[in-house]
């Protein structure tokens, strides 16, 4: 019997940062905790490539196209959408959601989701704390994991997506 797992070193991971810029300041510390966790397990900042976006419903897209690009092993999808007053909320969240699924399905490409989905500001930056329960440095050492496990399990040639 074969076990796989995500354990193990980094090796020559390449990673992908998808930041969207709208309530940045919870995205930059989310961005900041997912940085320390890769640089923690061993990542050289020239393995990771941080693209920002305008908002969360962007990050699906942005996420898609790095993936398919084949420039990289993994993608940390980091945003916040704070609760408000219509349906909005409910919306973006649901799209962001499913739009981050079907692009890691289609692309092949691990990718997690450290998008907030919060009540309140006050929520969002306890979830984005300087220590490791911040959801930016949980969803980088998710990508790490899946990126390992994929790398000790390729797909067949015919089975290549991008």
């Amino acid at each position: 019997m074969t076990t796989l797992t995500g354990i193990g070193e980094p090796c020559e991971l390449r990673m992908a940062i998808v930041l969207s810029t709208y309530h940045d300041f919870v995205t930059n510390r989310l961005r900041d905790g997912a940085l320390e966790a890769l640089q923690v397990a061993g990542l050289s900042t020239d393995s990771v490539v941080i693209a920002s976006v305008p908002g969360a419903f962007e990050i699906p897209q942005a996420a898609r196209r790095l993936a398919v690009s084949g420039r990289v092993d993994a993608v940390i999808c980091l945003g916040c959408l704070i609760r408000g007053q219509t349906p909005h909320f409910d919306l973006i969240a649901s799209a962001v959601i499913q739009g981050i699924t079907e692009a890691s399905l289609d692309s092949g490409v691990p990718m997690t989701f450290g998008v907030l989905t919060t009540n309140s500001a006050e929520e969002a930056l306890a979830r984005a704390r300087d220590d490791p329960s911040n959801k930016g440095w949980e969803a980088a050492q998710a990508a790490l994991s899946m990126a390992r496990l994929f790398r000790q399990f390729p797909p067949k040639d015919s089975e290549r997506m991008g």
